[in-house]
């Protein structure tokens, strides 16, 4: 069960000094994949909203180059910018665009036709298989680029960044005034397959920007080969998604809402947006905090909506009391500075910032969870940055020891800072 992943990949103050993590940079997978053979290539302009749409889903806004490696800065974070997480979509009587099923080329900054449809198509894998007039955008994900550093806790990671991803998608959903639905919900084996995905890559969400039609759609007849290289191979993430891959009780949210943001200073926010790597300690306002809050506790659209719970260690906010919050409610003053830092994995961020949150679940339903984790984290990184404020998120922390502080029996999903 994904329970007993998550038990067993939990950090400690002892498995952190007995279980040293040695990286063989010689072996680090490369977080670009291109499909060389096809041809059917549409460079991405920005002539169009559409084009802009595509780009800011996971677009390369800077680099930056060391004498080792070189590293891509995109609009969305990525934990040890591994990038674990892939886009394609399926475009059905969109403008500009053959009916069939692209690849996101991030290296190059365009999409490439992988298959053209032939009255078949992907919502064949939903419940609900009328044909989407727009756009169905589908996150997979390659999970040894993870692995590669993360070993057995690479899955954690790998979903937090799709949840980034589809805060992406999210957020380019409101610049390119188009709503979007998340869905969980669909058969990801059966697209798995389809999509020539080995043992390594594996779908976990959805994106619906577009309008049902009457039209049902009963096959996929794409059959693409695997394209992957070599990998090391790590069963316990694979029984991990297998384990987590069905779905039970599931509730769907459909409450729409808009960000309240200029757009252009907004998507100015998306491509300025970085991972801070200090803070000063320094205060921030109680409105700023409040907005931010706001933001990172509206409601998620998604056909698999679970509970993720929100508290806040409060250390410098005009106006606030120090101490534990959950979801914006007062539970225990404190200066708990030192206590985040240490639970953080004795990384100085958790201690120097204004605000650290932890992001909790009960829910059964691991990967709708940890996703939706990971889009409350984009919205607290959108939303800091929109007011100048700096945000970082926390994938490593002591698990149980954080339970303790927060006196709760959820899982720990993600730990995000902010401060300046």
């Amino acid at each position: 069960m994904s329970f007993e992943y998550h038990e067993g990949t939990k950090h400690s103050y002892e498995s952190i000094r007995n279980s040293p993590n040695y990286l063989d940079w010689n072996t680090q997978p490369s977080a670009l994949k291109i499909y060389n053979k096809f041809e059917d290539i549409i460079k991405l302009d920005g002539k169009s909203d559409l084009h802009n749409f595509i780009y800011r889903l996971g677009g390369i806004t800077d680099k930056k180059t060391y004498p080792s490696n070189e590293y891509y800065l995109r609009t969305l974070p990525s934990a040890g910018a591994l990038f674990p997480v892939e886009i394609y979509f399926q475009a059905r009587e969109v403008e500009g665009f053959k009916d069939g099923i692209y690849h996101f080329d991030v290296a190059n900054s365009s999409v490439k036709l992988l298959y053209e449809l032939d009255g078949d198509g992907i919502e064949s894998a939903y419940e609900d298989n009328r044909a989407i007039k727009g756009l169905i955008v589908l996150y997979s994900t390659i999970y040894y680029r993870s692995s590669w550093k993360y070993k057995h806790r690479g899955f954690r990671y790998c979903l937090l960044d799709c949840g980034h991803a589809l805060g992406a998608m999210e957020a380019s959903s409101y610049l390119y005034d188009h709503a979007c639905v998340i869905r969980y919900r669909f058969d990801k084996m059966q697209l798995n397959e389809a999509f020539g995905f080995g043992e390594q890559e594996f779908f976990l969400a959805s994106g619906i920007l577009g309008i049902p039609k009457k039209e049902r759609i009963e096959t996929f007849n794409m059959q693409l080969e695997d394209i992957n290289p070599k990998y090391e191979r790590n069963e316990m993430i694979e029984k991990a998604y297998q384990d987590s891959l069905e779905l039970s009780s599931c509730k769907s949210k459909y409450t729409f809402w808009e960000f309240s943001f200029h757009k252009e200073i907004f998507e100015e926010t998306i491509f300025k947006r970085r991972s801070i790597r200090e803070f000063t300690t320094s205060t921030i306002t109680k409105a700023s905090y409040e907005a931010i809050l706001e933001i990172a506790l509206k409601p998620v659209m998604s056909d698999c909506d679970e509970e993720v719970q929100l508290y806040c260690i409060v250390n410098a906010v005009e106006g606030v009391k120090r101490g534990l919050y959950l979801d914006g409610k007062y539970l225990k003053e404190g200066d708990f500075r030192k206590q985040a830092g240490y639970l953080c994995l004795e990384q100085a961020l958790g201690s120097q910032s204004a605000v650290t949150f932890f992001l909790t679940t009960g829910a059964k339903n691991y990967q709708s969870a940890y996703q939706k984790a990971g889009i409350i984290g984009h919205r607290l990184y959108l939303a800091s940055e929109y007011l100048k404020i700096g945000c970082s998120g926390i994938g490593a922390y002591y698990d149980d020891e954080t339970k303790a502080f927060l006196q709760s029996d959820d899982m720990i999903l993600y730990g995000v800072t902010i401060g300046t």
